[in-house]
């Protein structure tokens, strides 16, 4: 017990000496670490590494608890050793265990963005993803298209079917056209290029998503969680037009909703006056 009140009295000291620094050192301070703990717990939230670091966190605050109070005044002095061990061999568990996170992070710091130049490009690139999905959320055809900007998709690209090809709203709807041999899974646009279909995302894993999420979502979720991708989804039961970004999963979008998502999310763009196709009178826009 009065060791226990010892180590009471010594935080308490500390904490008083940490108040008398200057004002502006403690808040800085404070923000730093909030900041960065804000930075992990959004970047890991929906992932398995979630799950682990909560418990990761229990078990260090019991485990370390434990050993300031039974290993004071040299007591329990083969417990402190194989503490201090273990906390350098968890050292390299963690990096194993996060080793999906801490490639996800290299690779987003490492990656040039895409679409640097070009408005006019990039704005025709989302008025044809926006007229197919349009049609194919009208018609209940289920898509999954994912259009890469920093990150690169090439370890899943290269599973799928190469395409290379200019995006457009008719090959859109040809590949998922119920029937199509393509249209089960998701298809990748790199710029202004579809440069491959059937391509299977990685699926998430979280086990807190709605019951009706199918297959697809769920493929777009897990790819957002491992990359900046911005992941169309469109129902193949009722339409609904819904957007995975970053883990998380935007439902019951309209075209009008996700026109300045998709020009945010490609840059500033101009985006030109819809135009006939062919001659023809293009079809008045409906909400999905």
């Amino acid at each position: 017990m009065n060791n226990l009140l010892e180590s009471l009295s010594q935080i308490i000291d500390r904490v008083s000496n940490y108040l008398r620094t200057e004002p502006w050192v403690v808040l800085t301070e404070l923000a730093v670490i909030w900041v960065v703990v804000y930075l992990i717990v959004r970047f890991l939230r929906g992932t398995r590494g979630a799950r682990v670091i909560k418990g990761v966190a229990v078990l260090l605050i019991i485990c370390t608890l434990s050993v300031q109070i039974l290993g004071r005044e040299n007591k329990f002095e083969r417990l402190s050793f194989l503490y201090q061990n273990f906390m350098t061999l968890a050292a390299f568990i963690l990096v194993i265990v996060f080793q999906p996170e801490l490639r996800r992070a290299m690779v987003r710091i490492g990656e040039a963005r895409l679409f640097r130049t070009g408005g006019v490009r990039r704005a025709r690139v989302v008025v044809e993803i926006l007229e197919a999905v349009e049609y194919l959320a009208r018609n209940k055809i289920g898509a999954l298209i994912a259009i890469e900007r920093e990150v690169g998709l090439r370890g899943i690209v290269d599973l799928g079917t190469r395409l290379d090809a200019e995006v457009s709203r008719d090959l859109l709807k040809t590949i998922f056209w119920p029937g199509s041999a393509l249209h089960d899974m998701g298809l990748v646009i790199h710029g202004d290029r579809m440069i491959a279909a059937g391509v299977q995302f990685p699926m998430t894993d979280a086990d807190n998503l709605p019951q009706e999420l199918g297959s697809r979502h769920r493929a777009a979720i897990g790819l957002s969680q491992e990359t900046d991708a911005l992941i169309i989804v469109v129902s193949e039961e009722t339409g609904t037009i819904s957007l995975a970004e970053r883990g998380e999963l935007r439902r019951g979008l309209t075209i009008d909703q996700l026109r300045p998502i998709l020009t945010r999310g490609l840059g500033e763009v101009f985006m030109p006056p819809r135009e006939p196709d062919n001659g023809l009178e293009a079809a008045p826009k409906e909400s999905a």
